[in-house]
């Protein structure tokens, strides 16, 4: 396919000649070239010998909906438009076609040739572990560009060259202000979770990096929803794309149970401690840094090995409690909105809302930490007397019908629902096991086997010393 066109050209083709779409949709393009078929296995596909055999080692054999649909296209060079909850598969729907179009070619120094843009540093590392044993199956390197690390070594995985490049946008600006990185060969560039980077004020970064990759190159775009934001950066830079839909607008799966549970504002902390002294593992949402503090603390007190994730964390701290979460060492995640998005556990099959959200998208994309990729799970919100008119409008904004009961800490229900029961009360401190430190510059990935492209361990980036989870000094 011809493909040469300027960035100029790009627009007002295809896509960019329809209305926009309401919020949470997707318009169809008049597409002029029509999509190829799906298929029913990876074998099906023209991909390198090499990847199909990474595939089988991994044990992936059958492909989710959404890579069925869209790799046969962009493996062929065509845009892709593609909605879906995080998941549903997309990480490979874009990662084979990439890692397959760029086999065989080596990058210069400072010069990549495939960029994948994700809003937040959880999910470039979730990229960059879900892609390396494939990328490593052909001999391309990846390089993860992050901030909150090392902007050092991250000049020196460029300077010694990387095929792909996975990033977040800010850190990406300041290695190209420094003149560690250029863009100009970067022929395949990815999108990841484009409307989040909108909510998070990157679209002016966004463009402004689009604006340099190869004008003729290709573009694969994913997002929950098609926000306005997400429907100009469509429009300007998509032509012609293959639109694929994996999930209902909503984005709500039926292997989800939602259910919202009516507490009493004095018997909430005590409820919530019996939900987080469950068998298994959990995550509970909290609006604050300082909430999320609290109630660590005090889950610790009562027994329940439980850490805090938020935005106040650094990012080695922040990789560390992670892994701590999916190898079990932490049986209880409390976060802020930093975990709702890119962070994938396997057998997670429960999502504690402390704190109601404000906003649908919100409340879908908290949910969408269970029920992955086919599992069953449930998302639990806790709402008190003052929130229930709220909450139920919520709830509608987001097509969601939720089973309703009223629940108090001790009583049969709550434990039917959410598997609560009373802790030991006996107090833990939550240390750091080592963890292995990956090669210098350039992120490795893990070692362990991988389910759909999304492994189930966490590297550390260097031996952690003991610490209370908690610890403001950590």
């Amino acid at each position: 396919m011809n493909r040469t066109r300027t960035n100029t050209q790009r627009r007002g083709k295809s896509y960019g000649r329809q209305q926009a779409a309401p919020q949470g949709e997707f318009a169809p393009p008049a597409t002029i070239t029509p999509a190829l078929p799906a298929v029913e296995a990876f074998a099906d596909l023209a991909m390198p010998a090499p990847l199909l055999a990474a595939l089988g080692h991994e044990g992936v054999t059958v492909p989710f909906p959404i890579q069925a649909a869209t790799l046969p296209n962009s493996l062929a060079g065509r845009d892709v438009l593609g909605r879906g909850r995080t998941g549903s598969g997309k990480t490979l729907a874009f990662g084979l076609a990439l890692l397959a179009r760029t086999a065989g070619q080596r990058a210069e120094p400072r010069q990549p040739l495939a960029l994948v843009l994700v809003p937040t540093r959880e999910l470039a590392q979730q990229v960059t572990d879900a892609l390396t044993p494939y990328a490593r199956s052909v001999r391309l390197r990846l390089a993860s560009v992050v901030g909150g690390m090392s902007i050092g070594r991250q000049a020196g995985a460029l300077r010694s060259g990387a095929e792909v490049v996975i990033a977040t946008p800010g850190r990406l600006k300041d290695l190209i202000d420094r003149g560690d990185c250029r863009l100009n060969q970067v022929a395949i560039t990815v999108l990841d979770e484009a409307d989040q980077m909108a909510d998070m004020g990157f679209m002016p970064q966004v463009s402004a990096l689009l604006d340099q990759v190869r004008p003729e190159g290709q573009r694969m775009l994913f997002s929950a929803t098609l926000d306005r934001n997400v429907d100009l950066l469509v429009r300007r830079y998509l032509t012609d794309p293959v639109v694929h839909s994996v999930d209902p607008s909503a984005g709500a799966v039926t292997t989800m149970e939602h259910h919202v549970l009516h507490v009493h504002g004095a018997d909430k902390q005590r409820t919530t401690t019996e939900i987080a002294a469950r068998e298994g593992r959990v995550i509970m949402f909290l609006d604050t840094k300082h909430a999320v503090d609290r109630l660590t603390e005090h889950l610790l007190s009562s027994g329940v090995r439980a850490a805090a994730l938020h935005g106040g964390k650094s990012q080695p701290q922040r990789t560390r409690t992670l892994a701590q979460f999916k190898t079990g060492h932490v049986t209880v995640l409390v976060a802020t909105n930093v975990a709702a998005r890119g962070i994938h556990v396997d057998n997670l099959d429960l999502v504690v809302n402390v704190d109601p959200p404000t906003d649908p998208k919100d409340y879908l994309h908290r949910g969408g930490r269970t029920a992955r990729a086919g599992e069953s799970g449930s998302v639990v919100t806790l709402v008190t007397p003052n929130q229930r008119r709220d909450m139920s409008r919520l709830m509608a904004a987001a097509g969601v019908t939720a089973r309703t009961t009223q629940v108090r800490s001790g009583e049969a229900e709550l434990s039917r629902i959410t598997g609560a029961q009373a802790p030991s009360g006996t107090p833990v401190a939550i240390t750091a096991p080592a963890v292995e430190r990956p090669r210098r510059g350039i992120s490795r990935g893990r070692r362990g086997r991988a389910v759909q492209g999304r492994p189930t361990g966490e590297p550390g980036r260097r031996t952690a010393r003991r610490q209370s989870a908690f610890d403001p000094a950590a």
